[in-house]
């Protein structure tokens, strides 16, 4: 019988002397007239090591014995006058060892064997079948398991439907969703390879984990111009954390959240009650007193998470730290003391991280800008400003002085000082944590306190940079704005090309000075009148058409109908990765509305608080939701089937367009509430005489 060989291995000249043979493998069931090809090589291989898994408590049930033995374990504590460190090591300890004692593992989630005993026994025939060249035979085996491996994977799949429609039965939202995302799949890139300082790609574990640490040690090396002389200790103290405090901030700590480096998640106090804030309390109470910190509150787990670009490449990565849960409990009673002086020292111009604020109102404004900048035919200038890796940049000691002169006091800041000095990091990669290495600038990404220090900085550089003194700037209802910013998002305004290079630069200056710099690459410029290149340090600033600012698209012409075009593609998107979910005959509709209203119009109406909804956006609403109507209830496009008939069927309660206006009214009474947000909402009245025939449309569409 005669046989052609299609089958070869191509072997670079290099490892051509490891290959001792190679050879055919005929009867291989794969389906192809291919044969499995076999070469030997020998190889001296590195042993690559198992990375051990963190251990992770079954917190769905943490049996009493833990409580009872931790709270007897607890009486025999000496709580007074200890030093921070000491006792919560002893603290620690005694968590951590009777949770691994009495708290089952958290079971490791493998996926799902469907295919059923009958089809593996099907599978072994067909791979003999082949193997003794038996075509009809084989071609009849294989139909049949194709067949009952589609009748095991439809099975599997309508019981994992029927936990979906039994956890919304039950109010179990939490597990609802985990279901749906574990049964439609979610990527997570996998950092398997990254490349070193000087391109070279690392694949060796230990190579990978160094990169980590080099570059962790090189991002937050401490700035060395300016060394820090403070003796670390201040006898003028604020009133004594109360235990009340402890126990708001304890209740207060969002559950079933990763644990830090110690492993101990902040369920293992809450259970324990009111022992557990009476240990804390004393914890928080000497840290207090003495400004010495636990050294395992000062340590941080970095977990990177992955941005636009190479993966390869670290600096593409954003590093989210994990801090120890018994350390939020005091830095949660440190936020709300700073608050106070907080909200006193920030502008309303600043709505990053703030009670009643966020995106919705920055969007809102600029919106609201752009609309009477055209109501009153004046051109408006827009720069969006993104630094370079801004909260890793913040220099520790200038942030102290800016405390200081911001009026915080000297307790407080001597608290944070003491926090940030000697902090230590480590990087959890697919290879295991790297070595600790020590952290000299920057606020995590992650703790508590970051986004308030942040903000004062960042009010600092604006203070300093003369916005308010500056000609440059627009009126709006007798106030002169040239700035809007959310946390390190500052977006500048002015009305000609002149005056926002003014501000621009001064603002560039000014970060520069406290280590902050501008990505010019990612900063943009946003005009409705005639603009000029322009270069800064060599690069040039590019001019946009429309930008996204908070996940809404903001044109220059102020219309919406883009945005909106855009979210509903974006609807469309997520019904369609949910397709699987919503065509399932084991989820009932209500079930199915509920993860729609839940999951899909969310998405839709993000940032319809500042739309201007006409004729045509409605139809495009309207259509849009009876298009995800007629999907769940499988009716073609072809079908002659009019739309009362669906609604009528489905029973919404409330149609889309209505939860926009909803969402609408309450910010508009959340605006009416606010005297400084409501002077925003009548912009433009200085601005000269505005265009004919267009305010009473334009502002009509808001209302509808």
């Amino acid at each position: 019988m005669v046989r052609n060989q299609i089958d070869y291995i191509l072997c670079s000249q290099r490892w051509r002397s490891s290959i001792q043979s190679a050879k055919t493998r005929p009867g291989a069931d794969y389906g192809s007239d291919h044969e499995l090809l076999i070469a030997k090589f020998r190889l001296k291989l590195k042993k690559v090591g198992k990375t051990t898994r963190p251990f992770r408590y079954d917190l769905n049930q943490i049996p009493y014995d833990y409580t009872v033995e931790v709270r007897n374990r607890f009486k025999g504590l000496d709580l007074i006058d200890r030093v921070p460190d000491e006792l919560w090591n002893e603290v620690r300890d005694i968590v951590q060892e009777t949770g691994i004692k009495t708290i089952l593992m958290e079971k490791k989630c493998k996926k799902a064997k469907w295919l059923s005993g009958e089809a593996l026994q099907i599978a072994v025939k067909r791979r003999e079948a082949k193997s003794k060249g038996e075509k009809e035979r084989y071609k009849h085996l294989n139909a049949e398991f194709q067949r009952i491996a589609r009748r095991d994977k439809k099975a599997f799949f309508n019981d994992q439907c029927k936990e979906i429609e039994e956890n919304n039965r039950m109010g179990k939202t939490r597990d609802l969703f985990k279901k749906i995302r574990d049964t439609k799949g979610t990527f997570h890139a996998k950092m398997s390879s990254i490349k070193d300082r000087n391109g070279m790609d690392l694949t060796e574990a230990e190579d990978i984990k160094k990169r980590w640490q080099e570059y962790t040690e090189e991002r937050y090396k401490k700035y060395l111009h300016n060394p820090d002389n403070h003796d670390g200790v201040i006898t003028d103290l604020e009133p004594d954390i109360l235990e009340c405090e402890v126990k708001w901030a304890l209740e207060s700590i969002t559950t079933n959240k990763a644990s830090g480096g110690d492993g101990i998640p902040v369920e293992l106090f809450q259970i324990l009650k009111d022992d557990a804030v009476k240990v804390l309390h004393s914890i928080c109470q000497q840290t207090w007193k003495t400004q010495q910190w636990p050294q395992d509150w000062k340590r941080s787990v970095f977990i990177p998470i992955p941005k636009k670009g190479n993966a390869k490449e670290c600096s593409n990565y954003c590093t989210i730290a994990r801090i120890s849960h018994a350390s939020k409990v005091m830095l949660k009673i440190l936020q709300a003391r700073l608050q106070q002086y907080v909200n006193h020292e920030l502008p309303d111009v600043q709505a990053g991280f703030r009670k009643g604020r966020g995106t919705r109102d920055q969007i809102a404004n600029i919106c609201w800008i752009i609309e009477k900048a055209r109501e009153f035919q004046k051109n408006i200038y827009f720069c969006f400003i993104d630094y370079a890796k801004a909260f890793d940049c913040v220099d520790h000691n200038k942030l102290w002085k800016i405390l200081q002169e911001m009026g915080i006091p000297k307790h407080l800041i001597c608290l944070l000082r003491n926090l940030y000095a000697g902090q230590e990091a480590t990087v959890r990669t697919g290879h295991g944590t790297t070595d600790w290495s020590q952290i000299g600038k920057g606020v995590h990404q992650g703790c508590i306190l970051s986004p308030c220090l942040f903000n004062l900085y960042a009010e600092y550089i604006m203070r300093n940079a003369g916005l308010e003194e500056t000609q440059a700037r627009i009126k709006i209802a007798g106030r002169n704005i040239n700035n809007l910013t959310y946390a390190d998002d500052t977006t500048l305004m002015a009305e000609s090309e002149e005056e926002l290079k003014s501000l621009l630069m001064k603002v560039k200056v000014e970060s520069e000075k406290v280590g902050l710099k501008l990505n010019i690459q990612k900063t943009k410029i946003m005009a409705s009148g005639p603009t000029t290149s322009w270069e800064i340090d060599g690069e040039t600033v590019e001019t946009v058409s429309d930008f996204i600012l908070g996940g809404s698209k903001i044109t220059t012409d102020g219309d919406c109908s883009h945005e909106i075009k855009r979210r509903l593609l974006l609807g469309r998107k997520v019904i369609t990765n949910l397709d699987s979910i919503f065509k399932s005959r084991d989820i009932t509709l209500p079930t199915k509305i509920c993860l729609v209203k839940a999951m899909v119009f969310p998405v839709v109406m993000y940032g319809c608080e500042s739309w201007t909804v006409k004729k045509a956006e409605r139809q495009r609403i309207d259509a849009f939701e009876l298009w995800c109507w007629r999907r769940l209830l499988r009716v073609p496009w072809t079908a002659r089937r009019s739309n009362q008939s669906i609604l009528k069927e489905i029973s919404p309660g409330i149609s889309l367009e209505g939860m926009m206006l909803n969402l609408k009214l309450q910010y508009f009474g959340h605006l009416m509430r606010r005297v400084d947000s409501l002077e925003k909402t009548d912009a433009g009245r200085d601005w000269g005489q505005e265009e004919k025939g267009t305010t009473e449309d334009e502002m009509a569409g808001w209302h509808h």
